[in-house]
């Protein structure tokens, strides 16, 4: 499918000045960040979206090469660059992405703090503050039992911890000095021809790693980094009626930063997993009940199992395949809300696949009766 043109996403013209193109973006990301449409897939990818096209028309370089030759400026590899085509986020453009992105622009914007409940979280600090950790992703599974009654859970996660030996510095003395390659601002310039002309890349400075400072005295527990992998558990508590692809931030449980930077952040994306007798539609449920030709002409009561409980059904004589009964709120709780759904039971009409004489009798004495 052919990308959408960045400034048709943003809604600006190309001739834009960067403050429009800044407020366009402001707009769109209040709209639809994930914080505020929970469960809403549409709203998730319009913002992530917004946020790719802002990403290279913010930077004059990137966005001049977007006007001459457009999505192919990006998605062909470049040499020298070191990089993705979009300068630093490897392998496209997800969500995790698209939320650094827009923490590293916004985090500090006092704004999106009080939407969004977040201070400033800066990718750096200055050249001398280290470099903010990576975001880390995991994906937990969840019952509909857990789904419909909110849950406490317990996840290990592997990530990169400050070394103790060196307390993170990466130096045996825990002196650090100016990075000599960028002069401490821990970013690098790339210049590379190619089909298109000449383009210019910025990366993480690849002696400092983007820390700004290096050691001479690398510590021998960490080899310099400064960080050590580590293993460690989360508790992370899951609201009800929670959806699949709803995501919890937990800060500061990512990645530790380089160089005394700030850790990065723990994504947990919620995954729902099958259930072997309902089916989630929204917040109501639905599941098939079998009932013989005798129990539908005649009429039964049925315990129906639900989420929580066991209730009785009654169900009339006459009743048709595919009747619907309603269980009113033997659904799922609302995300943030009072509401409750119902529980739909689906009547499916059993035919028998083997008939013994007697059978066959009865049935043929009432096909005679034209039943």
């Amino acid at each position: 499918m052919a990308k959408s043109d960045y400034y048709d996403i943003l809604g600006v013209p190309k001739g834009a000045s960067d403050d429009d193109i800044k407020k366009a973006y402001r707009k769109l990301a209040v709209k639809y960040h994930p914080d505020k449409n929970p469960g809403d897939k549409t709203a998730v990818e319009k913002f992530r979206e917004a946020t790719e096209a802002y990403e290279i028309l913010k930077d004059p370089q990137k966005r001049a090469q977007y006007d001459k030759f457009g999505h192919a400026a990006f998605d062909m590899p470049q040499s020298g660059g070191g990089g993705s085509g979009y300068g630093g986020f490897s392998g496209g453009f997800d969500l995790s992405d698209a939320l650094r992105a827009f923490m590293n622009d916004f985090g500090g914007d006092s704004v999106f703090g009080d939407l969004f409940g977040f201070g400033s979280r800066s990718r750096r600090g200055g050249g001398h503050g280290g470099t903010r950790g990576n975001d880390l992703q995991v994906k937990l599974g969840l019952t509909l039992e857990e789904i419909s009654a909110g849950v406490k859970k317990t996840i290990k996660v592997r990530r990169l911890d400050r070394c103790s030996e060196c307390g993170g510095s990466g130096s045996k003395s825990g002196k650090r000095v100016t990075c000599t390659k960028c002069g401490g601002s821990g970013r690098v310039r790339h210049v590379s021809n190619s089909f298109f002309g000449q383009m210019v890349q910025e990366t993480d400075c690849p002696i400092c790693r983007g820390d700004g400072q290096t050691v001479s005295d690398p510590c021998a527990a960490c080899g310099g980094s400064g960080l050590r992998q580590s293993e460690s558990t989360v508790s992370v508590d899951i609201p009800a009626g929670v959806e699949e692809g709803n995501y919890i931030r937990v800060p500061g449980r990512g990645d530790a930063g380089r160089g005394g930077g700030e850790s990065g952040d723990l994504i947990v994306v919620l995954h729902e997993k099958p259930h072997e007798m309902f089916i989630r539609h929204g917040i109501d449920l639905s599941c098939k009940l079998d009932i013989t030709f005798s129990e539908a002409a005649l009429g039964c009561s049925k315990t129906i199992n639900t989420l929580e409980d066991k209730v009785s059904l009654k169900i009339p004589g006459g009743t048709q395949s595919e009747k619907i009964f309603k269980l009113k709120s033997k659904g799922l709780t609302e995300y943030r809300g009072r509401n409750r759904g119902d529980l739909l039971v689906k009547i499916h009409v059993n035919t028998p696949e083997k008939l013994g004489r007697e059978e066959k009798d009865l049935f043929e004495k009432l096909a005679k009766r034209g039943m």
